[in-house]
C-alpha cells in the first residue's frame, strides 16, 4: 500500500494534467464561439448536450463514477457556455429592446393608483412624483394596468413587498402577465392605526376591515383582541372609507392617519404593526420599455424545463458575470401544477455588458425570458 504523501502527489499530478486539458478545452470552446457568431448558430445546443453526457457516462466504469461524471461534464459545458456568451457579447451589437432616458418625466403626467385618498399608494405617489402630481384611483391593481396599457394614464403605482408580510402575489403576477415596464421605486414606512368613528372608543369595537397584508401586519396586536372580527378589503383607506359611510362605532379600519383626516375618522390606538421597521416598496410602472441612464437595479421574469439543474444553470450567468443578485420570488403558472415563473432582481444596468452577458444567457437557456424594468 502507497503512503499518504505518495498518494497525495500523485493527485496533485493528476491535477495538473485536468487543468492543462480545461484550458485546452476552453480555447476551443473560444473557437467554437468565434464560429457560431459567424454562421448565426444558437450557443446552446441541447441534442449535442445530452449525447455527450451520454457518451462520457458509457466510458465509467461504475454507477458512481457515471454519476459523478455527468455532473462534472454538465459544469464543463455551463462554462463553456458562459465563456461563449461572453466572446459573443464582444463581437456582436449586443442590443435591447429598451430605450435609454436621461430621467424620468415627472411634470405634465397623469398617475393613477389602486384605492380610494389616504390610500398608502397615495403617498407613495406623492413621495416619489410630488403633490402636485395629475392622478386618479381605481379599485383594483389590474384597473391600474390596464389604465397605463391603454394609456389612460403615464405611470402607475404598485405595492410589490412588505418588510413584515411579505409580497404582494398578485403584482407580480401582473407584471408578469402585462407589457408594462418598471421604471422606479418607491419605499415608504408604513405606520398602521386602529381608527374609529368619532364617538367610538376601544372597548366599542368588534370588527375590523383592512387589507389582507394590513391585517398581517398587524397580527400581533390583533391576537390581544380575538373577540374582533377580521375582514379584508381591497384597500386600507377603503377600509376607513367603509367605516366612516358606515358611522357604526363598533367598527374599525387599519389604515394610515391620513385616512384618518381624509376620511373624518378617530384615532384610537397608533403604531400597531408589529415591527418598528415596517415597510412597504411600491414599484413606478408605465407602459413604454424605458430606463434611466443611472439605473441601477434591473428585474426579470422566466420559466425553466422541469429538470435537473435547469434552475441552477440559468442563476449561474448572475455568478459568472459578477452580478449581484437582490431577490429571487416563485409563482405558480395557472393551469400548469406545480410549474413556477421566477422572478429575479439584480444590480445592474441594461447597458453594462455584464448584464446584456448575462440575460444572453438567461434567453439562450430558459424556455422564456422577459425584462420587467431597469430602475
Amino acid at each position: 500500500m502507497r503512503d499518504l504523501t505518495e498518494l497525495r502527489l500523485e493527485i496533485d499530478r493528476i491535477d495538473r494534467q485536468i487543468v492543462e486539458l480545461f484550458e485546452q478545452r476552453m480555447e476551443i470552446s473560444g473557437e467554437v464561439a468565434e464560429y457560431k457568431v459567424a454562421t448565426g448558430k444558437r450557443i446552446l445546443d441541447k441534442e449535442r448536450e445530452n449525447q455527450k453526457l451520454e457518451a462520457v457516462k458509457a466510458m465509467t466504469h461504475n454507477e458512481f463514477n457515471s454519476h459523478g461524471v455527468e455532473e462534472l461534464y454538465k459544469q464543463l459545458m455551463a462554462m463553456s457556455r458562459k465563456l461563449q456568451y461572453q466572446l459573443m457579447e464582444k463581437q456582436a451589437l449586443g442590443r435591447l429592446p429598451f430605450i435609454m432616458v436621461d430621467k424620468l418625466e415627472k411634470e405634465n403626467v397623469r398617475v393613477v393608483y389602486q384605492g380610494v385618498d389616504g390610500a398608502y399608494a397615495q403617498q407613495a405617489m406623492f413621495a416619489f412624483f410630488g403633490e402636485d402630481v395629475n392622478h386618479f384611483h381605481v379599485e383594483r391593481w389590474r384597473d391600474a394596468m390596464d389604465a397605463i396599457a391603454e394609456g389612460m394614464a403615464d405611470y402607475a403605482v404598485l405595492p410589490i413587498e412588505n418588510s413584515t408580510a411579505g409580497i404582494v402575489n398578485d403584482n407580480y403576477d401582473l407584471l408578469g402577465e402585462y407589457d408594462n415596464y418598471i421604471v422606479g421605486e418607491q419605499i415608504l414606512p408604513i405606520q398602521h392605526a386602529l381608527l374609529g368613528t368619532q364617538d367610538a372608543e376601544l372597548s366599542d369595537i368588534r370588527t375590523v376591515y383592512s387589507h389582507p397584508q394590513g391585517l398581517m401586519q398587524c397580527a400581533k396586536y390583533l391576537d390581544e383582541h380575538r373577540d374582533w372580527k377580521q375582514i379584508s378589503l381591497l384597500n386600507t383607506a377603503m377600509a376607513a372609507q367603509k367605516v366612516a359611510e358606515d358611522g357604526d362605532r363598533s367598527q374599525a379600519a387599519i389604515a394610515s392617519p391620513l385616512a384618518a383626516r381624509q376620511h373624518g375618522l378617530k384615532v384610537l390606538e397608533e403604531g400597531i404593526n408589529r415591527s418598528g421597521q415596517n415597510s412597504t416598496r411600491f414599484l413606478i410602472v408605465t407602459n413604454q420599455p424605458i430606463f434611466c441612464r443611472d439605473a441601477k437595479k434591473v428585474s426579470i421574469c422566466f420559466e425553466v424545463t422541469h429538470e435537473s439543474g435547469c434552475l441552477y444553470n440559468v442563476l449561474s450567468h448572475f455568478i459568472y458575470n459578477n452580478l449581484n443578485m437582490c431577490r429571487i420570488e416563485s409563482r405558480p403558472i395557472a393551469d400548469r401544477n406545480w410549474e413556477y415563473h421566477f422572478f429575479v432582481d439584480f444590480e445592474g444596468n441594461l447597458n453594462d455588458s455584464a448584464v446584456k452577458n448575462a440575460l444572453r444567457g438567461i434567453r439562450e437557456e430558459a424556455l422564456n425570458l422577459k425584462i420587467l424594468g431597469n430602475y
